[in-house]
């Protein structure tokens, strides 16, 4: 395993246990299959946004070097390579990445995917012109070192999308009490509130690491409909969009 500082242990071991569940709908990453489509709505509109493309193209993002950090099984690659984008996946976690390849290789798709973290991938160099992380940063070791790496990976001139959860005592309520112990959405211990990081705090990392935070967007549960929708709301998760200036 890498010795990057971003890299905690015990949250690698947590989800490589759930690695040959990542694509069940019905499994444990049940939560991130219900965000997928609102992600990949903001990420689409703002790639597309800040590259002058056609949003409305069926693969409007080709043509751009898209890297996915923290990739976990490919909820989120799949669809960008889908795009049209050339997509790198990295995940500091084997069985992950194991995962991940095998079912795109089931889908005809091709990912180049990689078990590795982002620190050690921006030591060598390259860079992309998109650089995607979501629902990781709640989970990293070393947020400093680890949105450092993520802007080191960015090209200049090229974007940033992250999404993550907020500090706040409703994101207490509804992603830890709700979520974990209420109604079961995911295993208890999956998120450490501590963790959680407020807009302020990411676009503070960002600054420091030489990027320019552009848009933060809420997203909300719809218990009715059983999806979520952007909102202007970012009390508890939120996408944000970021630039490293050329």
């Amino acid at each position: 395993m890498s010795q990057a500082a971003s890299i905690d242990p015990v949250e690698i071991d947590r989800f490589a246990r759930m690695a040959a569940q990542w694509w069940d709908a019905d499994g444990p990453m049940a939560p991130l299959h219900r965000l997928n489509p609102t992600r990949l709505q903001y990420s689409r509109a703002r790639l597309c946004g800040h590259f002058n493309l056609d949003a409305g193209d069926l693969r409007p993002l080709a043509g751009l070097r898209l890297l996915d950090v923290g990739c976990g099984g490919g909820l989120l690659s799949e669809p960008f390579a889908r795009m049209g984008a050339s997509v790198v996946g990295i995940d500091a976690g084997v069985e992950n990445i194991a995962a991940a390849d095998a079912h795109a290789q089931a889908m005809g798709l091709t990912v180049d995917y990689r078990a590795m973290a982002a620190e050690d991938l921006a030591a060598s160099g390259v860079q992309f012109d998109a650089v995607v992380s979501m629902e990781v940063i709640e989970h990293v070791a070393d947020v400093a070192g680890f949105i450092a790496a993520l802007v080191d990976l960015t090209r200049p001139g090229g974007a940033l999308l992250l999404a993550t959860l907020n500090r706040t005592p409703q994101s207490f309520f509804s992603a830890i009490l709700g979520a974990e112990y209420v109604l079961r959405w995911l295993p208890v211990g999956t998120h450490d509130w501590q963790r959680f990081r407020k807009p302020a705090e990411l676009g503070r990392y960002l600054r420091q690491a030489g990027a320019e935070l552009r848009d933060v967007t809420g997203m909300r549960y719809l218990p009715r409909q059983g999806d979520w929708q952007l909102s202007r709301n970012t009390g508890v998760n939120y996408l944000a969009y970021a630039v490293r200036p050329a």
